[in-house]
């Protein structure tokens, strides 16, 4: 009687290890083409069902352990990071400075300009020297920011 439990055993352990490593799963196209996957076979599908039986043990990958990031690593990391950081603060910086330039010359203001003659009946707007003096230190920040950006390794 030993031997028929033994010869059970092994027969059960057996199916066992067929049924773990041996899955099935059901690729589903529908008539728009749209594809599915499924653990289990549909009962009214209107569509194609394709049967796909997967051996998971045929399907393994050896990865290599990942190193540890050392110290010298971290500090290269954090000052990469820094780096970046920093270029993307001078970009926006830039950014603002073309854009208060732009703004300042597209829309002056009653107190930028003044009005002179009449030549029939009209005036002529000049600019005033406080208001290029403003446009002279608005194109001066935005060097200022174009070369800040260069010399920390971004592009203007």
């Amino acid at each position: 009687m030993r031997a028929s439990t033994k010869i059970f055993a092994l027969v059960l352990a057996a199916c066992a290890a067929t049924v773990a490593s041996a899955q099935t799963v059901y690729k589903l196209i529908d008539r728009n083409g749209k594809v599915t996957y499924s653990e289990e076979e549909p009962k009214h599908f209107d569509g194609q069902v394709i049967r796909i039986d997967v051996n998971p043990n045929a399907n393994t990958a050896i990865l290599p352990k990942p190193s540890p990031i050392t110290e010298s690593e971290n500090k290269k990391r954090a000052a990469t990071a820094k780096k970046e950081q920093d270029v993307e603060d001078l970009q926006k910086k830039l950014d603002d400075a073309r854009t208060a330039l732009k703004d300042a010359q597209d829309h002056p203001g009653d107190e930028d300009v003044s009005r002179v003659g009449t030549k029939n009946g009209f005036t002529r707007a000049v600019p005033t020297e406080d208001y290029q003096k403003k446009l002279a230190k608005l194109e001066d920040d935005v060097k200022k920011a174009e070369e800040a950006l260069r010399h920390a390794g971004g592009s203007p």
